[in-house]
């Protein structure tokens, strides 16, 4: 069976990855806190300050899934806020993947698997330290699809709105709930497994001709208008 790592697995989106990847991998994961319910072999550790954990064994995949959602006006937002949200975004994955590297590139193939954002590429008011941190994410994605091929595949999703912890505050009622799902195409928000899924297909062989992409995952949102 081969292994994958997932970091930011204690809730949401990495959660969920992990959960679903438990039936064709081994699974390590990484965060802070402790998963609610795993069957991972996990380590306690904060990726941007702690020491990370060594493992002795090829990696076929490595998620990155830690982030923020920081919406402000952009006269409000302070230098250290686009600081905050530029290391847990990106800082933090090249740390991981400078990390286990070498785990990746001892396997006989290897998927890496980033977290962006729609707006990124789609223009949202008071998104604008997100939007530049996950950016960065976005150019990283492609410099190393290209870097490491052809042995390791790099990839991002972009989602949209999802219905996470991490975005608990834009949802925290069934107005807020009703009026995002109406901005989608789609109509509803989405949901941790949608993200999981299209994660699930990057790691697997079905998806070993796509590397250097950003999968929108994103109920329309990105490219429709109805």
């Amino acid at each position: 069976m081969r292994t994958i790592l997932v970091v930011g697995a204690s809730r949401g989106i990495g959660a969920t990855i992990a959960h679903l990847a438990e039936a064709q991998f081994q699974v390590y994961s990484i965060s802070r806190t402790s998963p609610e319910k795993t069957g991972s072999l996990h380590f306690s550790c904060d990726v941007l300050t702690d020491p990370l954990p060594i493992i002795d064994e090829p990696l076929s995949g490595l998620v990155y899934c830690p982030g923020s959602i920081n919406l402000k006006p952009f006269a409000g937002i302070k230098a250290n806020e686009f600081r905050q949200d530029f290391e847990i975004n990106l800082l933090g994955a090249v740390r991981c993947l400078q990390h286990y590297q070498r785990n990746l590139q001892a396997s006989d193939v290897a998927s890496v698997v980033l977290f962006s954002t729609v707006a990124v590429q789609t223009g949202f008011p008071y998104h604008a330290t997100v939007a530049a941190a996950k950016g960065a994410v976005e150019g990283l994605t492609r410099a190393l699809a290209a870097e490491w091929a052809p042995k390791i595949r790099v990839n991002a999703i972009a989602p949209s709105l999802t219905d996470t912890p991490l975005a608990e505050r834009l949802l925290s009622d069934d107005t807020k709930k009703q009026a995002a799902a109406a901005r989608h195409p789609l109509r509803r928000i989405g949901a941790a497994e949608d993200i999981a899924q299209m994660a699930m297909f990057l790691l697997s062989d079905k998806a070993s001709w796509i590397s250097g992409q950003i999968m929108h995952v994103d109920g329309g949102v990105s490219a429709i208008r109805t």
